[in-house]
């Protein structure tokens, strides 16, 4: 037993213990209690008068709105049954029945108690002669003790995913793109385009997102790279994350969005919800829509980054910039005053500049000049850590061919001492805050001590909520002197 830890599921407890040993694949065991023949024939039994006592209508049926209090009406009738049925059943008994009648009858069975594990990121059927396989945040892929029972159910599990959404998934429209109601994302791919059997995959939406004070303390980024970030945003500058995948792009741009002032409008655009802000912020988020059955009805990233234009934002978050449409919209907005954040895919700042200017995003190099900042985000696969690569900045000059934007590395990643240095001073970055801020050199520097001291102080008393960290910079923004007396007292509140 490597680790062990509890998940809870509604009111049912069960144990989880992570297995394996050096050199070896590790497994995760979820200790589900065994139910007897017997009991699960009384179950059965139960199930039935339920479907025939309790009244469900199509509207709670489709709508997931509607699922809490379908749920407590089976809970309560369901245990009237129980106690009608076997008079000598003891409490805890009826409670660990009930939840495993909901979780069949209106969830996705053993399912439900995977999801309630706030330690993993992914969970996979890939079929049902295979054990469901999950990604655990700190021991990576893992093969689990659950496996379905067959295809049919691994088929109703994908019917109740596309219900919730008003969806269909069949033989003749086998793929399913879709939320659950805690928010995360699910995957269906039906037999035989999934050549092994029904497939889901399950991408969880972080319960307890992180937050910069873990990324300092796990060394994923510095407080003095943080604390120009802060100051960046704070001036309305456009800021770009890159990256490959996995590397933690998305997560860095959730950690950084708190900088933003608490009176300015956000509306941020994306595939699938995965920022997670402070409620401080105004905030508008935005998600896609896919096309149903008929192929009507879509909304496209295109569709929602034009619209926000005319929602009077004055900052603009973009899940990810992969199209020229996109990018054409996205630097027009730069230009027209809006301050925009996205993520790009590419591993270094040079490599940034390339993507951009080259097809299939496409921007003219003299549009580059837009963004003020780039930070670079790392993958260790090796290892199993994230890490800042580069924070850099665009720099158009003149060749022999014309003008061309060439990378300025401010900080980067060093792999052999494993920390993040000064590689070597902005060039445009404290000219264009000095010039649209009236700052000298002086009080820019002495702005971003103060930031660095926060964080620091933050970091010191590990308030890493994001509710809290929200909170600490909003307070800020209201009155930076108390917040900075707190900071520099080492005292909390």
């Amino acid at each position: 037993i490597i680790e062990e830890y509890k998940v809870k599921t509604d009111d049912l407890v069960l144990n989880v213990s992570i297995l394996g040993s050096p050199g070896h694949s590790k497994s995760y065991f979820l200790s589900v209690p065994k139910i007897s023949a017997a009991t699960r024939a009384l179950m059965d039994n139960i199930k039935q008068g339920l479907i025939s006592e309790v009244t469900v209508s199509t509207k709670e049926i489709l709508d997931p709105e509607s699922i809490a209090v379908l749920k407590k009406r089976f809970t309560t009738k369901a245990k009237n049954l129980l106690k009608s049925r076997v008079s000598s059943i003891s409490d805890e008994t009826i409670s660990f029945l009930v939840n495993v009648l909901m979780q069949e009858m209106l969830g996705l069975a053993e399912i439900e108690y995977l999801l309630n594990d706030v330690n993993l990121e992914e969970i996979v059927i890939t079929s049902s002669n295979e054990p469901v396989r999950v990604y655990h945040k700190t021991h990576g892929w893992l093969e689990t003790n659950i496996v379905p029972k067959n295809e049919e159910q691994i088929l109703n599990y994908s019917n109740i995913i596309g219900r919730r959404v008003g969806r269909q998934i069949s033989a003749l429209t086998p793929l399913l793109d879709a939320h659950l109601i805690t928010g995360d994302r699910a995957n269906a791919v039906l037999f035989p385009v999934s050549t092994k059997g029904h497939t889901i995959t399950i991408r969880k939406f972080a319960r307890d997102p992180w937050t910069m004070v873990d990324f300092v303390k796990n060394k994923t980024v510095t407080s003095e790279i943080l604390s120009l970030i802060w100051l960046c945003v704070q001036y309305e500058m456009n800021v770009l994350i890159s990256g490959g995948t996995a590397s933690g792009k998305t997560s860095f741009l959730n950690v950084i969005m708190p900088f933003i002032p608490p009176n300015q409008r956000i509306v941020s655009i994306e595939d699938t919800r995965e920022l997670q802000l402070p409620k401080f912020l105004y905030w508008c988020p935005l998600t896609v829509r896919q096309p149903n059955p008929e192929g009507k009805g879509e909304v496209s990233m295109l569709d929602l980054l034009i619209n926000s234009l005319r929602m009077r934002p004055d900052r603009i978050i973009l899940g990810e910039m992969r199209k020229k449409d996109q990018a054409e919209v996205l630097f027009e907005a730069m230009h027209t005053g809006h301050s925009v954040y996205a993520t790009v895919h590419a591993d270094s700042v040079g490599e940034t500049i390339q993507r951009l200017i080259n097809p299939p995003i496409e921007v003219p190099r003299n549009l580059l000049s837009a963004v003020n900042l780039n930070v670079v985000m790392f993958r260790d696969r090796r290892k199993g850590f994230r890490r800042t690569l580069q924070v850099g900045e665009f720099i158009p000059t003149m060749d022999a061919t014309g003008s061309t934007v060439k990378p300025n590395i401010i900080y980067r990643w060093r792999a052999s001492t494993d920390d993040i240095v000064e590689h070597s001073s902005p060039i445009r970055l404290y000219a264009e805050l000095s010039r649209t801020t009236g700052m000298s050199m002086d009080e820019i520097n002495r702005d971003l001590l103060q930031k660095k001291k926060i964080i620091d102080w933050m970091v010191e008393k590990n308030i890493r909520d994001v509710t809290e960290v929200g909170a600490i910079l909003r307070g800020y923004y209201v009155n930076p002197e108390i917040v900075l007396e707190k900071a520099n007292a080492k005292e909390s509140d």
